[in-house]
């Protein structure tokens, strides 16, 4: 790679690194830049390279990612001798697979990786002053296309919800026939070909993800005004006096409104969502369990159980939901836990658990967004309150 490609390639690196991000949910696309060495097989009679790379990736899954590579370096031969400008080029086209371990919310996430592609070598800048005869790939005239495979491993630092560092080591293996680096006799030529070559590749790179994570939408849960008192009279003991009471004898307990007719309590908790495949089997605490804002999601469940406080002749009944990822089968457990995590952190708040009257999972099978976008999946992983009023 001649010079100033290389301080482009750097520097697009180091210009990406203020906006790069990392969002580690299905059908992300990002793009990859990164820089490093190639540590050459001892037979090729090359040194230590730089070596350049550009790759756009997509998510998979929460742990597998899919990346499209394309890396080129440039290295010296070793013997010099009777070779002229000795540089010899190598570009690479290929796909990579990486599997990340540990949870999409972590921040070191290490990963194993596997590869295939082609790689393509020729001599760089101009052509050898003696070639040997019959030295394809020598002479700065011939270059081929070669199979390679690459496996290897790293670990990735997220900075951010969005932002992602990269540092991966790998062995690269090219099954190459047009550098014929054992030459054991500079005068007669004798060559000897190699079936193929082993090189070592560290790099450090960037991760830019297109994808944005979008905080579920919160509403506050519906709260029934105050019934002021206007009169002293209320013969049905509602609550609402009989000047403004429109519906007068209503069975006892009945929840009524302003006007003194039944009214039924809603208490909402959209925006109360959990990360993906959360809870797990055996987690019992909510908060690690819920998506960002975690927060905002505890706040708008502390305001059901003083909605459920104030009102302490209702009971509710308790339904979780999924997104549609995942087996029917998986997904209804899951939803069951979810509707449990909720029932019991109301009871662990005081709310007593002959309230609630039923805890029920509905899978992936009452979507109330699309599955098809991030922002839809997010939604309808979800718990939903019905509740249940009395004399109605």
């Amino acid at each position: 790679m001649k010079r100033n490609a290389l301080s482009a390639l750097i520097a697009l690196s180091l210009l990406g690194g203020s906006a790069v991000a990392q969002a580690q949910d299905f059908g992300n696309w990002y793009i990859a830049p990164r820089i490093g060495a190639v540590i050459p097989d001892s037979n090729r009679k090359t040194d230590t390279s730089v070596y350049g790379g550009f790759g756009a990736g997509v998510w998979v899954n929460p742990h597998l990612a899919v990346d499209f590579e394309y890396g080129i370096n440039n290295a010296s031969f070793k013997d010099n001798s009777w070779r002229a400008h000795h540089e010899w080029e190598s570009v690479t086209l290929g796909v990579s697979a990486r599997w990340f371990f540990g949870d999409e919310g972590s921040q070191f996430r290490p990963y194993v990786m596997a590869g295939v592609g082609a790689q393509r070598h020729t001599a760089y800048s101009g052509s050898l002053s003696a070639p040997p005869p019959n030295s394809k790939g020598l002479n700065g005239n011939n270059s081929g296309w070669d199979p390679m495979v690459t496996i290897g491993g790293g670990v990735q630092y997220n900075m951010s919800e969005n932002l992602a560092l990269r540092g991966e080591i790998a062995a690269r293996y090219d099954k190459d026939d047009n550098t014929r680096g054992n030459i054991s006799d500079q005068l007669g030529y004798n060559i000897s070909h190699k079936d193929g070559y082993l090189d070592g590749l560290v790099t450090v790179g960037l991760v830019y993800s297109f994808g944005h994570a979008t905080a579920p939408a919160q509403t506050t849960p519906a709260v029934v005004p105050a019934t002021p008192d206007c009169h002293t009279l209320d013969d049905d003991h509602d609550g609402v006096n009989n000047c403004d009471d429109k519906c007068p004898d209503t069975p006892a307990g009945t929840i009524v409104g302003p006007d003194g007719c039944p009214q039924k309590v809603v208490i909402d908790l959209r925006g109360v969502n959990f990360k993906f495949d959360r809870p797990k089997k055996g987690e019992h605490k909510i908060e690690p369990t819920l998506a960002v804002p975690t927060a905002d999601s505890v706040a708008i469940l502390d305001q059901a159980i003083d909605a459920l406080n104030r009102y302490p002749q209702i009971k509710v009944e308790l339904d979780g939901h999924t997104d549609s990822i995942g087996t029917d089968q998986y997904n209804q457990g899951l939803s069951e836990r979810r509707a449990q995590i909720v029932a019991d952190y109301l009871t662990a708040h005081g709310i007593t658990a002959d309230r609630i009257t039923a805890v029920k999972g509905f899978g992936e099978s009452q979507p109330i967004d699309t599955n098809s976008t991030k922002e839809g999946r997010a939604r309808n992983r979800r718990t939903e309150l019905k509740v249940e009023n009395p004399g109605q």
